[in-house]
């Protein structure tokens, strides 16, 4: 059953101040989150009835926002610029997720890895990207997600408390060159 919609409201604003604040510190209390949120206990506990439900979703919840970006970008840009773009988006939660990656390493002990959780979204807007750039002419033919994601990979190894934005820049940077070498338009 659907959410009201000021419960969906609710179950928002909580997200969107859970990722703030457990990327500024993984052992933020609960009580802390429901304040700045904006919500009672008893509204809090109801959406997220402990820290690892809540983590989960925050994680979760970031992901889709990711991938709902690439067909935002895509309406309102050409095909390799919305690439591009996205690309930095993906670079900048790479770094929010090492932000939260005490809170996400507490939340899933025990429980397996995090793998799954995030490829289906950003697998699905990789292919969206790549669809079009493919059908602009704008990248190499025959790029798959694999590719993409296997190019990409870097990111992960970018230390997140050093001049990240540079390095990540330079790095896509490079994989967009590598994109449109070969490309027929």
């Amino acid at each position: 059953m659907p959410l009201r919609s000021d419960a969906q409201h609710n179950r928002e604003r909580i997200l969107t101040v859970a990722l703030a604040e457990l990327t500024r510190s993984g052992d933020v209390p609960l009580s802390a989150i429901a304040k700045k949120a904006g919500v009672g206990q008893g509204t809090f506990y109801r959406n997220f009835p402990n820290r690892q439900s809540l983590v989960l979703e925050v994680y979760q919840y970031g992901v889709q926002q990711l991938s709902d970006s690439a067909a935002h970008l895509l309406a309102a840009h050409a095909p390799d610029r919305a690439l591009r773009e996205w690309m930095d988006r993906l670079a900048e939660y790479a770094m929010v997720k090492a932000g939260l990656a005490d809170a996400l390493r507490k939340a899933t002990s025990g429980s397996g890895s995090l793998a799954g959780l995030g490829y289906g979204p950003l697998t699905s807007a990789v292919t969206l990207l790549l669809r079009a750039n493919h059908e602009a002419g704008t990248i190499r033919p025959g790029v798959t997600p694999e590719d993409f994601m296997l190019a990409i990979a870097g990111l992960w190894h970018i230390d997140p408390q050093g001049d990240w934005q540079t390095r990540a820049t330079r790095l896509l940077d490079l994989v967009m060159d590598g994109l449109r070498a070969g490309a027929p338009g």
